[in-house]
């Protein structure tokens, strides 16, 4: 299911909770486009705009927020804020991961962005139009911005998605993000707190907005900016010098030649994904999809103004993320599967991987030792999937990814193939695929479930969008949630899989084949203290040996088969540091499979981090 049906389709989902009040943020209009914005301390019961002497009392704001909307609460809202707003909402951690409530309730935060320079990180409410930002000197909310024309925030239904935010270093310093609902790009200058926008020339007949989803700067050109709408076919070019707020000007298009490659298809199917940049080549990169029928790597050479497409094989039909590594290569995520993937732009050779298979905890149970017993359960664990969906590259060659579906967020190093997945610690059953949700009848009842079931873990925090602070944090916004978090990877995994198979493995089909490695205990951190064995929560059954494949596109090994010779006990690691275990896992190839390359993915994990290695294995 595509993710923006997903939105949809969630929308009249219910549970109830607790409400939470509001802030109150004062503004100064500057000019007839352009407002300056004085964040209001909550500390005070009373805050004056100083420019303008307006005064407005916190405690008053929720109730002028209802009368400015001029909507009464009813069932209908109540809906949409038991699946979007997350009132009430605590913070939650485990060893590698935080989690911070934002300033405002039902804020609904989606692109977000790390200011290195200004150590701050941005990012933006969807639905109430907001541009908040964090410093990550004094680990505190700093301010939260008004931006102007935000048409959510007169509609109690509404919100405008903002899938990227980049800062600009160039002075005088920008934040720059995305405006689903005016389709526009915004620029926020920081040095005079002026918001402009600049309005997209086109538009979509069967959805209006363009819904602009990912913008870029040149690396050669500090006048140009390149975007792309997910229902517009075109490479959209700015040229800053020209841009003029409130206007199109400046805005040039350029129209995809994919005419014959999506034949057969509606054109309400065609979207596109994100685009990336490609320095050595002078290249832009743009991932084009109809979900789940067709996906093409379109190549845009910014020398000769000319077009090269790729067609991808069938197995990866729905690209959407996608970034360049250190080594020029192309790694695209495959929405609505496990599956991410290598595309060497030179041979054109794809190399698909997988994460781990979706955690049992997502669509229900209460512990790994404990699962629902339930023929759902087992049918549910073929056909999850974890759903890379933005992919971005660190400084250090690493690619990061968010798992939407897998509710985690994960590292994967090309050079060693090793991919480590940190676990969001918050869960919402109603973003998940919650067995326990569906009554007999096989309809969705998750307001209805009874305490039990309510006790069991399940569900997303629905971890939309990432960016990274130098290589030492993960920031993250958490959609329906109202959190934003961020992931420490000081911290030192438990554990560690070492000596695979550095060569492909050649199997043939029906034939067992045991694949040896070492599972390896590393120091336990906590905070700035070093242990030479782990705390007392890792009970056996607490890690696990896991694996997963590319032969299906949830990970599941399909009609092969594999074991391993025994599952871990947790007190390997509560001994010393370095301390090693030899295991195997037997695999046999079914005979109906496919002849072909493939990724067998070997790891182990505990409840909050999982780490795995990739084997190339050719089928004959």
């Amino acid at each position: 299911m595509s993710m923006i049906l997903v939105l949809f389709l969630f929308l009249m989902i219910a549970t109830l909770q607790p409400q939470r009040k509001l802030s109150a943020i004062s503004y100064q209009m500057t000019s007839a486009n352009v407002i300056r914005y004085n964040p209001i301390d909550d500390n005070k019961d009373e805050s004056t705009n100083t420019e303008q002497g307006i005064k407005i009392s916190t405690a008053k704001t929720g109730q002028i927020h209802s009368e400015l909307t001029g909507f009464k609460k009813n069932g209908t809202i109540e809906n949409f804020e038991r699946a979007f707003c997350a009132i009430g909402t605590t913070p939650h951690s485990n060893a590698y991961v935080s989690e911070f409530v934002l300033p405002q309730s039902c804020e609904m935060p989606l692109g977000i962005a790390v200011d290195n320079d200004a150590n701050k990180v941005w990012y933006v409410s969807t639905k109430k139009g907001l541009l908040g930002s964090y410093d990550l000197r004094k680990n505190k909310f700093e301010h939260e911005y008004v931006i102007p024309e935000w048409k959510s925030r007169e509609n109690p239904l509404a919100y405008s998605q903002v899938w990227d935010v980049k800062v600009d270093r160039k002075a005088p310093g920008s934040v720059w993000f995305t405006d689903e609902g005016n389709n526009a790009i915004w620029r926020y200058v920081k040095l005079s707190h002026a918001f402009e926008v600049y309005h997209i020339p086109g538009s979509s007949s069967s959805f209006g907005t363009t819904y602009p989803i990912s913008i870029l700067f040149d690396h050669n050109d500090d006048r140009t900016i390149y975007f792309v709408g997910t229902f517009s076919t075109s490479l959209w070019i700015g040229d800053t010098t020209k841009m003029k707020n409130g206007t199109s000007d400046g805005i040039s298009q350029i129209p995809i030649p994919i005419n014959d490659k999506f034949i057969g298809i509606d054109p309400i199917h065609i979207s596109t994904g994100s685009i990336a940049y490609d320095n050595k080549r002078s290249v832009v990169w743009i991932s084009m999809l109809a979900y789940g029928m067709k996906g093409e790597i379109i190549k845009y050479n910014l020398q000769t103004k000319h077009f090269n497409i790729f067609d991808l094989p069938k197995e990866v039909n729905s690209p959407v993320g996608l970034v360049l590594d250190n080594s020029d290569n192309l790694w695209i995520t495959n929405a609505g599967t496990s599956v991410f993937f290598k595309l060497d732009p030179d041979s054109g050779t794809i190399v698909e991987f997988v994460t781990s298979k979706a955690s049992p905890r997502v669509y229900g149970n209460d512990s790994y030792n404990n699962l629902h017993q339930a023929p759902t359960v087992e049918n549910m664990s073929k056909v999850v999937y974890t759903l890379p969906y933005w992919i971005k590259t660190a400084s250090d060659g690493s690619l990061w990814f968010n798992e939407q579906e897998g509710n985690k967020v994960a590292r994967f190093d090309p050079g060693d193939m090793k991919l480590i997945e940190y676990w969001i610690p918050t869960q919402n059953r109603i973003w998940g695929n919650c067995v326990n949700n569906y009554n007999s009848s096989g309809i969705d009842n998750a307001s209805g479930i009874n305490q039990k079931e309510q006790q069991y873990p399940c569900g997303i925090a629905n971890v939309l969008q990432f960016s990274l602070r130098n290589n030492k944090q993960i920031w993250f916004t958490e959609w329906s949630e109202n959190k934003i978090g961020k992931i420490n990877t000081n911290e030192r995994i438990p554990f560690s899989i070492e000596d695979t198979p550095r060569k492909e493995l050649t199997m043939k089909r029906g034939k067992t084949y045991e694949i040896g490695f070492k599972v390896t205990s590393t120091t336990y951190t906590t905070g700035d203290e070093k242990h030479g064995s782990l705390p007392n929560i890792y009970s056996d059954g607490n890690i696990r040996l896991i694996v997963s494949g590319t032969f299906t596109p949830t990970g599941d090994l399909g009609n092969s088969t594999g074991s391993f010779d025994k599952q871990m006990s947790s007190s390997l690691l509560l001994h010393n540091e370095g301390r090693t275990k030899e295991h195997y896992f037997a695999f046999n190839p079914s005979t109906d499979l496919k002849t072909g390359e493939y990724t067998l993915m070997i790891g182990v994990e505990d409840n909050s981090v999982s780490y795995l290695k990739a084997i190339k294995i050719k089928i004959t």
